[in-house]
C-alpha cells in the first residue's frame, strides 16, 4: 500500500532537512516527510502522493518564487506553505501571489508547524469537496460551466435558499447590465470574472436573461453596492460601466425586490445615472397622506414617513451626485451630512459656497432651502413639497438644477 500523505520539504539546504524532521514528530501516523532539493522538486512531487509541500525559503528569492510558481501550474491541486527565514513583508506577498497557501517562519516551535500543515490539509480537503461538488452543480444544470456562475434557471432557487438557510432579512439586490456604450467588447466570461474578484465569499451572484446579472448582497446598503458596482467596474476593464437597479431584499419576496430592481435598472438604462435604488414605495403609509386632510393625523406617522424617504430616496440621491460630479466640477468641494431633522448638500470654491437644505418642519411636506452665500438673487430660494411628491427623479431633477446655478453663479463673480 502506498504512501498517504507525502508532505515534501524543498530545500537547498541539507541541514535544514533535519532540523524539520524533529519538528514533525508530532504528525499523524499515515503521513510521510520527504525532502527535495530545488532542481529535482518537480519530478519528486510527480513521483510522489504529495500533498503538502513546504518550500523553504532560498539564498535567491526570485528562484524560490518561481518554483512557487511552477508548482501552482503543474500541480494544481497540491498546497504549497513558505518557509522563510527572515520576516519580509514584500517577499511574503509575493509568494502568496505565486500561489502560497500559508506561510511558517523557520524557527517556529514544532507545534506551529504542525499547526500549519494540519490547516493546510484541511483547506487542500475543502478545496477538493468544494471542485467536486461545483462539477455535480454543472452536471445537473444549476452552475453554468462557462462562467461557474449559477444559472438563470436556477437564480431564483439559489438566492431564496441563501436568504432562507442563512437568515437574511437584511441586505440589496441587483439587477445590473452593460451599459449601451460598454456593450462592445462585452464578455460575459469577462464579466464572471470580474464578479468573482469584486464579490465577498457570502455573496451571491448568477446569470440573468440577455446579458444581465443578478447579485445579491447581505448586510449591505445603498452606499455599499455602488462601491460594489464601481469595483466589478474596475475589475472588468477600462471605461467600463455597468448599470445597475438596486432593491432592499429587508420583508419581501424574490418576486417582489426582483421585479424592484428589474424597474430600477430600466429607468438607469436610459438615464445618466449608473444606479438606481428602487422606491420602496409603501401602499399604506402613501394612500394614508392622499386622505382627506380634514381627517385627524399622527405626527409620528408622518416623521415615519420621512425618515422613509430619508433613507431611500434623499440618501442615496445625494450620494449618487456627489460621487458622480466630484470629477466634474473642478476645484470645488461637495459635502454632505444629515441629522434628525435635516439633509445639507454643499458646494464650495474659491469664489462661493453652496448650499442645498432639505428640511423636515413637520407633518405631510418638506421643504428645500437653496443658499448661495452673499447672494441676494433668483437664485436663492426656497420650495416646498409634498412627502408623496419627493421621487428619486425629482430630487434629482432639483439637485441638478441647483449645481448648474452654482456654476453659473461662480463664474458671474
Amino acid at each position: 500500500m502506498g504512501k498517504k500523505n507525502v508532505i515534501l520539504l524543498i530545500s537547498d539546504d541539507e541541514q535544514f532537512f533535519i532540523k524539520l524532521r524533529r519538528k514533525l514528530v508530532f504528525l499523524r501516523r499515515d503521513d510521510c516527510i520527504d525532502s527535495s532539493n530545488y532542481s529535482s522538486s518537480l519530478s519528486k512531487i510527480d513521483a510522489a502522493q504529495t500533498k503538502v509541500v513546504l518550500v523553504h525559503e532560498n539564498k535567491n528569492k526570485d528562484k524560490t518564487i518561481k518554483l512557487i510558481e511552477k508548482i501552482k501550474k503543474k500541480f494544481n491541486h497540491i498546497s504549497q506553505v513558505l518557509v522563510a527565514d527572515n520576516y519580509e513583508a514584500d517577499f511574503i506577498l509575493a509568494a502568496y501571489e505565486a500561489g502560497i497557501y500559508d506561510f511558517v517562519m523557520s524557527s517556529a516551535k514544532s507545534f506551529e508547524f504542525v499547526i500549519r500543515i494540519i490547516n493546510t490539509m484541511k483547506i487542500n480537503t475543502m478545496e477538493k469537496t468544494s471542485l467536486r461538488d461545483t462539477r455535480l452543480l454543472i452536471q445537473s444544470g444549476v452552475v453554468d460551466e462557462l462562467t461557474g456562475l449559477y444559472s438563470h434557471k436556477f437564480s431564483k432557487n439559489v438566492i431564496e435558499n441563501e436568504v432562507n438557510y442563512n437568515l437574511t432579512d437584511k441586505g440589496v439586490f441587483i439587477a445590473a447590465e452593460p451599459s449601451e456604450a460598454s456593450k462592445k467588447g462585452f464578455s460575459t466570461e469577462k464579466m464572471a470574472a470580474a464578479l468573482k474578484k469584486s464579490l465577498r465569499a457570502n455573496d451571491t451572484a448568477t446569470l440573468a436573461k440577455g446579458a444581465k446579472f443578478y447579485i445579491l448582497l447581505p448586510e449591505t446598503d445603498y452606499n455599499g453596492a455602488v462601491k460594489v458596482v464601481e469595483k466589478i467596474n474596475h475589475n472588468f476593464g477600462k471605461d467600463f460601466k455597468l448599470k445597475a437597479g438596486i432593491a432592499d431584499i429587508s420583508g419581501k419576496s424574490f418576486n417582489k425586490y426582483e421585479k424592484e430592481a428589474l424597474i430600477a435598472l430600466s429607468e438607469a438604462a436610459y438615464s445618466k445615472e449608473d444606479c438606481i435604488f428602487s422606491e420602496d414605495k409603501s401602499q399604506t403609509l402613501d394612500e394614508w397622506l392622499d386622505e382627506d386632510s380634514s381627517k385627524e393625523k399622527n405626527y409620528k406617522l408622518f416623521k415615519q414617513i420621512f425618515n422613509k424617504k430619508l433613507e431611500k430616496v434623499i440618501a442615496p440621491v445625494f450620494f449618487r451626485l456627489q460621487k458622480s460630479y466630484e470629477e466634474k466640477l473642478f476645484q470645488t468641494k461637495i459635502e454632505q451630512f444629515t441629522d434628525s431633522e435635516q439633509y445639507v448638500f454643499t458646494l464650495q470654491n474659491k469664489k462661493l459656497t453652496s448650499s442645498l437644505k432639505i428640511v423636515y418642519p413637520g407633518f405631510a411636506k418638506i421643504v428645500i432651502y437653496i443658499n448661495h452665500k452673499g447672494l441676494d438673487s433668483p437664485e436663492n430660494t426656497e420650495i416646498s413639497y409634498p412627502l408623496t411628491k419627493i421621487t428619486q427623479k425629482e430630487l434629482i431633477n432639483i439637485i441638478e438644477n441647483f449645481i448648474k446655478d452654482f456654476k453659473r453663479t461662480a463664474i458671474d463673480r
